[in-house]
């Protein structure tokens, strides 16, 4: 029955479609698409129409009033919004959680690693200099220490990886 109805009712609803899409300001494919849609939800709750080739041009013509409404409240960007090249929400909520997880870890390292890898990772980009003063030690020795901390932040963070 649904077959029969579908194939009877396809070129009626094409060429419905058709008419009222230049006017509604649709796609023709978008009218009948939802129109199919409205079919199959009415086919599962109320069975088929009484009278298909009045009900499709009904829906049709619904179908067209709501997309011109639609048309009159939706209004288009001004600019194109930016393209997806970049980061997604997915990727930029996945990297602020590393980033988390890497400032909670810097936290716990011991003596003055956290001081100095928070310098380090500020978005300010403090040079060498900069760090020394702040912290209080010596250019000379702020490579040998950063590399210190490093390695204890490697191992911090490889046995938190290894236990997940």
């Amino acid at each position: 029955m649904t077959h029969e109805l579908v194939s009877t009712l396809r070129p009626l609803l094409a060429a419905e479609a058709s008419a009222e899409a230049h006017a509604s300001g649709a796609e023709r494919n978008d009218l009948e698409q939802a129109v199919w849609l409205r079919l199959l939800e009415r086919l599962d709750t109320t069975g088929p129409p009484a009278d298909p080739q009045r009900w499709v041009r009904g829906a049709v013509r619904s179908e067209a009033r709501r997309s011109r409404r639609r048309a009159r409240v939706e209004r288009p960007y001004a600019i194109e919004p930016a393209d997806d090249s970049g980061p997604g929400p997915e990727e930029r909520a996945m990297a602020a959680a590393r980033g988390r997880a890497l400032h909670d870890a810097v936290r716990r390292l011991p003596g003055r690693c956290p001081r100095l890898m928070a310098a380090l990772l500020s978005p300010d980009d403090l040079t060498y200099r900069e760090i020394a003063g702040e912290l209080g030690i010596s250019q000379g020795s702020l490579g040998p220490e950063r590399s210190r901390c490093l390695g204890c932040l490697r191992r911090l963070l490889a046995t938190e990886v290894a236990a997940r």
